[in-house]
């Protein structure tokens, strides 16, 4: 596979946010009578505000807008347990150290985001693609056509790094090249994807002499 830059999705693929997402939505079920699988099922790599509007389906925009705001603030300040996940920290390095460029697209929002990337310990990118910028998360294309347009390339120029059903499907919708991370079993379209891996440490990185960029799997 060759490209001219990255765009990672955030949590699940760069960081293991894992405790903290399940910790407020959990809370967040208990507090409505919801089951907390079924909301555990359907939020992974979605828009807090898409998840909240299915699960308050008849609620006014105000009462949506103010759990959105309780439960962003919420995640934004529990930060206990966030580390950076296997691979994720020398492959960013990599790609600083050979220059070639890379942004965070995530589903979170700003202050989400940047709360659990400064826990992880990961460098700030030169952009950041947060909820708060778009019309229609993923699994639409909106996030990841707005992450090359930023880096300054073409979608086909960038390769997706995700684990989330919806990223996935966000990544190839807008024609990107996409690698899968550890993604959930049965995720649609992975037979569509360029590569599949159980970790970031599999991924290797090179830039050419001639500037092209190569990635591939280790074998």
């Amino acid at each position: 596979m060759k490209c001219k830059g990255f765009l990672f999705d955030l949590d699940g693929t760069l960081v293991d946010s894992l405790p903290v997402v399940e910790r407020a939505w959990t809370g967040w079920a208990s507090r409505h009578g919801i089951a907390a699988h079924d909301v555990l099922d359907f939020i992974h790599g979605k828009q807090a505000i898409t998840s909240l509007r299915h699960f308050m389906a008849g609620a006014s925009d105000e009462a949506i807008q103010q759990e959105f705001f309780a439960l962003e603030k919420s995640e934004a300040e529990d930060t206990d347990g966030i580390t950076a996940l296997p691979g994720a920290m020398q492959l960013l390095a990599t790609l600083e150290e050979l220059d070639i460029p890379w942004a965070i697209v995530t589903s979170g929002s700003l202050p989400v985001a940047s709360a659990r990337r400064k826990a992880a310990g990961l460098p700030e990118p030169e952009v950041l693609v947060t909820a708060e910028r778009v019309q229609n998360g993923k699994p639409e294309p909106d996030a990841y056509l707005l992450g090359a347009q930023l880096l300054d390339l073409e979608p086909e120029e960038c390769v997706v790094v995700e684990d989330a059903a919806a990223g996935i499907l966000s990544g190839l919708a807008a024609g990107c090249h996409v690698v899968a991370v550890n993604p959930p079993a049965g995720a649609p379209r992975l037979e569509d994807v360029d590569m599949q891996l159980s970790s970031l440490t599999e991924l290797i990185v090179h830039k050419n002499p001639d500037g092209t960029i190569d990635v591939h799997r280790k074998h």
